[in-house]
């Protein structure tokens, strides 16, 4: 530990005696020339503009190294056992804070719990917390839809629409879990859902700090700390039962709970991300192992990367990126002979802008994913109009956060793709009358957060079109789109 490392270690532990560990992990936080803890506490108040910078700008010391090996915030359990608020890592959950977003790459590890240990300082055996690491999720819902399904009824309660139970903590102190089994309401099911283990460490590349990383995932896109990629994109909640577009990418949710990934991950100098993992078929709810009355089966593996560039200037956060599979082979049915392949590319953005000195923080969100979709297996077993076809996404929003407790967000999105009368075929409620996938409107949403924990909100869903058409979309002169056009009204709590 350097010489002022050791020092901020010292100003480290004299702000856990007097205050707690919120003040510890912020002082170790600030830059060299920062050293008052209560700035920084005064900041994640969302009070201080400055110390939301310096936590940008700084380059991590050793006692800020030595706590970010443990640290992240994500689910209650977390902060049972960090001490730590959830606005420590969230402005309002799960959109991650500077802070979050290096608790997260840095596992799920940081405890001011006495633990269990065995073993000497130079080679402990173990390090165990003294209180399980579980925590629970649960949504609540009303969905309305501005004209009811054929023959269904309209506004739709669902209590629970979701349960989830977590396992989230520390499995020695480099190593870190997110484990969510969800019971869905809608099919009556309790099982897996998203997963990801963590690994974590730190070195020195040219005097320069690199985190280093290994994450075993689930879900692709889990794993990462931006709001922007599919698995963390708003809306962060939506309408399990309501009618949702005939297409999407397949890294778009396509292969969640579908798949196990082993991957590496590195952070340069708190500024260049990178990442690299392979993904490999690990399906639920199917005989093992996979044989020909499989369905969408990888064959060998699925690499996917991401990069992305952080920066600060003044009270402005920016972050550009890219991600993508390089190059996806699945078999449609069985698990030999032709295969799809895919290629999904996709560049993404995130500014976050702190308003003035009271802590309200104006935040937003792009992204834009291309496939290339060659579809020679599909294609020929005729269940294909063309062999070669493109898929594309846009998303972009905004978060005004006036506070911890308030919010609004306003969104827009749009799919569009070839046209294919075999893969998008006509169908009540759900089909497309002219083959296309094409699809895009708004989104809005009002939060209320009581607690840090619980939040009330409502949003709205306005469609333009909808699988092709904004007239008479899906069968023969039958719905339009602005018939699916959904309001939300959902409580979410996490305890």
């Amino acid at each position: 530990m350097t010489s002022h490392g050791s020092a901020q270690y010292s100003q480290c532990r004299t702000a856990w005696r007097r205050r707690g560990l919120a003040l510890c992990v912020g002082a170790a936080l600030l830059t060299p020339s920062i050293t008052s803890a209560s700035t920084v506490v005064a900041s994640r108040r969302g009070t201080s503009a400055t110390s939301y910078i310096d936590a940008h700008r700084s380059a991590p010391s050793r006692a800020l190294l030595a706590a970010l090996a443990n640290v992240n915030a994500r689910i209650p359990s977390f902060s049972r056992q960090t001490g730590l608020a959830c606005s420590t890592c969230h402005y309002q959950f799960p959109q991650l804070t500077p802070f979050g977003r290096l608790f997260k790459m840095n596992g799920y590890t940081l405890t001011s719990l006495k633990r269990i240990t065995a073993g000497d300082s130079t080679r402990p055996s173990l390090a165990l917390s003294p209180i399980p690491p579980v925590s629970a999720m649960l949504v609540a819902s009303l969905t309305q839809l501005n004209k009811a399904e054929p023959a269904a009824q309209n506004s739709s309660v669902m209590f629970p629409e979701q349960l989830s139970v977590f396992l989230g903590g520390a499995i020695t102190p480099k190593v870190g879990t997110f484990i969510q089994f969800t019971y869905a309401a809608q099919d009556g099911t309790f099982g897996m859902d998203n997963l990801d283990v963590r690994y974590a460490t730190h070195t020195a590349v040219l005097e320069k700090d690199v985190l280093f990383g290994l994450t075993v995932n689930n879900n692709p896109t889990v794993q990462d700390p931006w709001n922007t990629v599919p698995a963390w994109t708003f809306p962060f909640m939506s309408s399990s039962i309501a009618p949702t577009p005939i297409a999407s990418t397949l890294i778009d949710g396509n292969l969640a709970q579908q798949v196990l990934g082993l991957g590496a991950y590195a952070l340069w100098n708190n500024t260049l991300y990178t990442e690299f993992t392979a993904y490999r078929s690990a399906q639920q709810g199917t005989p093992a192992p996979l044989d020909s009355a499989s369905q969408n089966v990888i064959s060998q593996v699925i690499p996917y990367s991401r990069v992305a560039l952080q920066h600060t200037w003044d009270k402005t956060y920016l972050m550009v990126g890219g991600f993508g599979f390089l190059g996806a082979h699945l078999f449609p049915t069985g698990v030999t002979g032709e295969t799809d392949h895919f290629t999904t590319l996709g560049v993404d953005a995130q500014v976050e802008r702190q308003l003035g000195t009271t802590g309200a923080m104006l935040i937003g969100r792009t992204s834009f994913i291309h496939e290339k979709q060659f579809l020679d297996a599909t294609f020929g077993a005729e269940e294909a109009q063309n062999q070669r076809a493109n898929l594309e996404t846009y998303r972009a929003n905004v978060s005004y956060l006036p506070n911890i407790r308030l919010g609004a967000t306003v969104g827009y999105f749009n799919t569009s793709g070839s046209v294919d009368t075999l893969r998008y075929a006509p169908a009540e409620l759900t089909g497309s009358r002219t083959g296309s996938p094409n699809t895009d409107g708004f989104l809005g949403e009002l939060s209320f957060n009581p607690w840090q924990n619980l939040r009330l909100s409502l949003q709205y869903t306005a469609y333009h079109r909808f699988n092709g058409s904004s007239d008479a979309y899906d069968v023969l002169g039958g719905r339009q789109a602005s018939n699916n056009n959904t309001l939300y009204l959902y409580t979410w709590v996490a305890f």
